[in-house]
């Protein structure tokens, strides 16, 4: 299989969804001749042109609504927001309209609505407070949405297939630090279904939840326990909303220990939740305590010595790992 870039596998996923269904269109700030913020849409307004592909004012709030509208009517957009952060602007439209719309209307009207957003810090140095986020404790405490979270150029291509042909609004997380990110996804057609976790790595030891970039350092901190003796599986959830709790489950029952990583602050975030899932479900199955390793409570820093400090690494994985095994560093 050939190897591409996150953001070519996302790019792929838009063009064949467009190719495939007239009613799949892209809008946002940017999205045409500039490809957006990162370059994700770069070509796509050539190839399909203004109709398909729809420059919007800065207004999350507006185009947002007007892509909410769009999906009500039966179209299929797909919004892209610059940066996470400024996801708040559209707020009311997402959490009071979008997630809302089967409820109101008692199930006879839909709202297939994509909301792609790049995420995260440890990509734009020095980016600040304001665009560098983690936001997916924001949408997952919604109901009526859905939540993705992709880590892998061939988990984001098959996720966004499947995301732009569901009949709900989906919020989809693209971590910045990934863009890059390369790997291998097939020419043939496929999608990855929504709600379906993915056991990265087999081990025997204790189990490690981590989503998106996370995911890449739980890999990394296997890797450095490996060289101990030490074997962990790693499990990537991939849509956080609806959660793959089952596997989870099956993981932690099989190794009876549990460590779940998110780049989020601490307080109210998704590990937060994954904790306590497994508690409620696993509990006499645990040997050790469950152990969060998260980012920290504080708005991220400007500067790049302080902003490194503030989200979990490899070597904050590996260690967890280690109390929950009981093994002193």
């Amino acid at each position: 299989m050939p190897e591409i870039t996150v953001l070519e596998a996302i790019r792929e996923a838009l063009r064949e969804e467009m190719q495939r269904d007239a009613a799949v269109f892209i809008l946002g700030e940017d999205v045409g001749l500039h490809g957006g913020a990162f370059g994700v849409t770069k070509g796509l307004f050539e190839e399909f042109g203004p109709e398909r592909v729809r420059n919007t004012p800065i207004s999350e709030n507006t185009f947002i609504g007007a892509a909410l509208g769009a999906a009500m009517t039966g179209l299929r957009p797909v919004a892209e927001i610059m940066f996470a952060d400024f996801s708040a602007l559209a707020f009311d439209q997402i959490v009071n309209q979008a997630a809302k719309v089967r409820y109101m209307f008692g199930g006879q009207c839909t709202a297939p609505l994509v909301i792609r957003m790049p995420q995260g810090g440890l990509s734009w140095k020095s980016a600040g407070a304001q665009h560098s986020q983690s936001i997916e404790a924001w949408y997952v405490h919604t109901p009526g949405l859905v939540v993705v979270l992709p880590s892998t150029p061939y988990d984001a291509k098959g996720l966004l297939k499947a995301a732009i042909r569901d009949d709900n609004p989906v919020i989809f997380l693209e971590h910045k630090a990934m863009y890059s990110l390369k790997g291998q996804v097939p020419d043939e057609e496929y999608v990855v279904p929504l709600g379906q976790a993915d056991v990265k790595r087999t081990g025997r030891d204790a189990t490690v939840v981590a989503a998106g970039y996370m995911v890449h350092f739980a890999l990394e901190a296997a890797d450095q326990l490996a060289a101990e003796g030490i074997e962990i599986e790693v499990i990537d959830p991939r849509t956080l909303k609806p959660l793959d709790e089952e596997t989870i489950y099956g993981s932690v029952r099989k190794t009876n220990r549990a460590v779940v990583v998110q780049e989020a602050c601490k307080t109210a975030g998704v590990g937060a939740e994954w904790g306590m899932l497994i508690y409620e479900n696993c509990f006499d199955w645990l040997d050790a305590p469950v152990v969060r390793v998260t980012g920290q409570d504080v708005p991220i820093p400007y500067a790049n010595s302080v902003e490194t400090l503030v989200w979990p690494h490899a070597v904050d994985i590996a260690r967890a790992v280690r109390e929950v095994l009981y093994v002193k560093e």
